[in-house]
């Protein structure tokens, strides 16, 4: 707070403060409300269940309603003008996509350590601490580089390095070393580190003036509903994997598999040694196979979720290429601006 009021400049406008669109912020929080909520409930009261179909229809109806009241008020909170033109429509996917990604393996991460390889919530808070330490010392060189390279290449480049990240930890296991973990969550940072400010620049360099200040908004807002989406859509996927990976192995472990047998007999005869009495050696047994199973079966669907996060900061590599088409270093003459020409494409162009 203090060094945002001592950089950041006074408003320029005067005069008596906009109203609020109410309706809009209404109709938006009854959506994500509904839609949150489907997706956190579906696993356990059913994908088809009355509550969640109802949820369903709840949030389909509020975001209709929002765009129709967007579309016609005369101050909206969102201007669905912005989404006309298309580098700003990608840089929206763009951030939409990163959201999720950054909130979705801040989730995955710890939940893994602390359940598959018993970290303590401090230890896996210590395991994202590096992470954080990169962010801020490659913030201002990042900051620098957004004014002199095109915003393409350092997205591009942030968001493969983020998907080279999610492909490294899509091998982790109950061995994976604290340090391993952590590196491979730095290199995912570091990716980040080049994604924000390129983003911000190249997404509202192609609106004019006068959308600026929407557009800024808008592409936040974004962000944050991918993180939103990212950490739910996860979580489901997750929960989804592990049953289908652990009836996989459940379906393995039979009497005639000699592994399993051996498995029992060592875990029995641990049992007994343990001093248990012969009548629970065999349920105890039993007991520890199926943890084993669960455990191994949850691994994997951790590892199906980080793959999943890797394919889709490639698949975002396709709106950071339409963006970079028309987005260029500030400074080249095509910048948007209350002065500066306007952009094929954009609301201004189109009106004229």
């Amino acid at each position: 707070i203090a060094l945002a009021a001592f950089f950041l400049p006074a408003r320029e406008a005067t005069g008596p403060r906009p109203g609020f669109d109410w309706v809009g912020c209404g109709l938006l929080g009854v959506f994500l409300t509904a839609i949150l909520s489907a997706l956190s409930s579906g696993q356990r009261a059913g994908w088809e269940s009355d509550q969640v179909l109802a949820e369903f229809a709840v949030a389909a109806v509020a975001i209709v309603s929002f765009v129709w009241w967007e579309w016609r008020t005369a101050k909206p909170m969102l201007d669905l003008r912005l989404f006309a033109n298309g580098p700003f429509l990608a840089a929206s996917a763009v951030s939409f996509v990163l959201g999720a990604g950054l909130f979705g393996t801040t989730y995955l991460l710890p939940v893994f350590v602390q359940t598959i390889q018993g970290m303590t919530p401090t230890e896996s808070g210590l395991l994202l601490m590096p992470s954080g330490f990169a962010m801020v010392l490659l913030f201002p060189l990042a900051g620098r580089l957004s004014d002199r390279v095109a915003p393409g290449v350092l997205i591009g480049g942030g968001l493969l390095l983020f998907a080279w990240s999610s492909w490294l930890t899509a091998g982790v296991d109950v061995n994976t070393g604290f340090w391993l973990l952590a590196w491979w969550t730095v290199i995912s940072r570091i990716g980040m580190s080049f994604i924000f400010p390129a983003l911000s620049v190249g997404s509202l360099r192609v609106l004019p003036g006068t959308l600026m200040a929407q557009g800024s908004g808008a592409i936040n807002f974004m962000r944050q509903l991918g993180g939103a989406f990212g950490v739910n859509l996860l979580a489901v996927m997750l929960e989804r994997r592990t049953m289908f990976h652990a009836d996989a192995f459940a379906a393995t472990q039979t009497p005639d598999n000699g592994t399993t047998a051996a498995f029992i007999a060592g875990v029995s005869e641990l049992a007994a040694n343990a001093g248990l009495p012969p009548f629970q050696q065999a349920p105890a047994a039993l007991w520890f196979l199926g943890q084993s199973v669960y455990l191994q079966a949850s691994t994997l669907a951790y590892r199906d979720c980080f793959l999943v996060t890797a394919f889709v900061f490639v698949a975002a590599l396709l709106p950071t290429w339409l963006m970079g088409r028309t987005a260029s270093p500030l400074g080249s003459g095509r910048a948007a601006g209350p002065r500066g020409p306007t952009p094929r494409g954009s609301i201004a162009s189109r009106r004229a």
